[in-house]
């Protein structure tokens, strides 16, 4: 069975958009990071560097599955 070319980058780019709805889950894990780390500031003022320095470690391990998925749709776009 052989595939038309314009259904093919279709079906890549149908992909590419359902790629990118992993970047909801980060958004609204960072969203959460930083209520929960403005909230632990605003308990304990005297723990705000190693409260910071956390936060920014877990948002940019949360940011990485969006980066993967940006990745997958710019190869699904481009390269299909």
């Amino acid at each position: 069975m052989e595939f038309n070319a314009d259904f093919v980058k279709g079906m890549a780019c149908l992909g590419a958009g359902i790629a990118m709805i992993a970047g909801l889950g980060p958004g609204i894990g960072q969203g959460i990071a930083a209520s929960r780390g403005a909230e632990a500031v605003g308990r304990n003022p005297d723990a705000q560097g190693k409260i910071q320095s956390t936060m920014v470690l877990g948002i940019a391990l949360a940011e990485t599955t969006g980066i993967y998925s940006l990745i997958i749709a710019i190869l699904l776009i481009f390269v299909i």
